[in-house]
């Protein structure tokens, strides 16, 4: 990645007497990866560059704080690249993962911030994540806190993939194809190999195989293909997604009180504690 432009603050790099008042009123964005193969061309550190590279972006949009990336997180299904059947996948289950990611969200929670931005990096987390929120959330612990959580994948929209990547699979085979290794080209060219591998049967989403023939179902742990993969590409994908990921925090998409707020300026949000909640609808 070429952008000279110096990083958002580490929350980390804080002092414990610093943190309270520095993050008070402001945005902490906090991305969540794993280690996981990706193919012959690919690092198995993939998931965990690419919400680091989102995050990064959306929090110097937002004027923001970001955390450390979460590195390992859930393990990868047989279907989903080929699971266990390539070496170097570190994982949790996902119970574990749930209650790892509750319990960090708790200790999150004690800190002053207006709202937490978690981007996801890794298809099998999401799940996990959101339980994990959900848990947090109906404890009270986010009360007068905004939580915006995604995988960076699902705010690109159809339009753009219909302009851009003609033959697109669906994001559930996009495992090691060409919108990751245009964004790792993008980001970290130095990482990625001159092999360009094609599956031409990309799996169909939402199906549990046993037992699986990872000789048919990828082509060495790719999903669908590669060809078309340029840095390019990944740049723009990645400026769109951080486009829509600003826009959904700072218009407040989906919140009750969005459309009831007078403020509409760019990185002004209402208080949700005083906010007019009887306009709008839930997401």
């Amino acid at each position: 990645m070429t952008n000279a432009q110096p990083r958002p603050p580490l929350l980390t790099d804080l002092t414990s007497s610093q943190v309270a008042d520095a993050v008070r009123g402001r945005t902490v964005v906090w991305p969540i990866g794993a280690i996981e193969q990706h193919g012959p061309h690919l690092p198995l550190s993939v998931d965990l560059i690419l919400a680091e590279g989102f995050a990064t972006e959306i929090a110097r949009e937002l004027d923001a704080y970001t955390l450390p990336a979460q590195a390992v997180g859930a393990r990868s299904l047989p279907q989903s690249g080929g699971g266990l059947y390539f070496p170097g996948t570190v994982y949790v289950a996902g119970d574990t993962l749930v209650r790892f990611l509750r319990e960090t969200l708790t200790a999150l929670a004690a800190l002053p911030m207006a709202r937490l931005v978690v981007v996801n990096g890794h298809y099998e987390n999401e799940p996990f994540l959101f339980e994990a929120l959900d848990q947090v959330r109906e404890q009270g612990l986010f009360d007068g806190t905004e939580v915006f959580a995604f995988s960076w994948w699902s705010l690109a929209r159809d339009t753009w993939t219909d302009a851009e990547i003609p033959a697109f699979p669906g994001w559930h085979a996009e495992h090691a194809g060409v919108t990751e290794t245009s964004l790792m080209l993008h980001l970290r060219p130095d990482l990625v190999t001159d092999e360009r591998p094609d599956h031409d049967n990309p799996p169909r989403a939402g199906v549990y195989l046993h037992p699986v023939d990872v000789e048919q179902t990828t082509h060495r742990g790719v999903l669908s293909s590669t060809s078309g993969s340029s840095a390019h590409l990944g740049e723009k994908l990645l400026r769109h997604v951080v486009d829509e990921a600003t826009a959904l925090v700072r218009d407040g998409s989906g919140l009750l009180f969005a459309q009831s707020s007078p403020d509409r300026r760019p990185g002004r949000r209402p208080d949700p504690r005083t906010a007019d909640r009887s306009e709008g609808t839930t997401q």
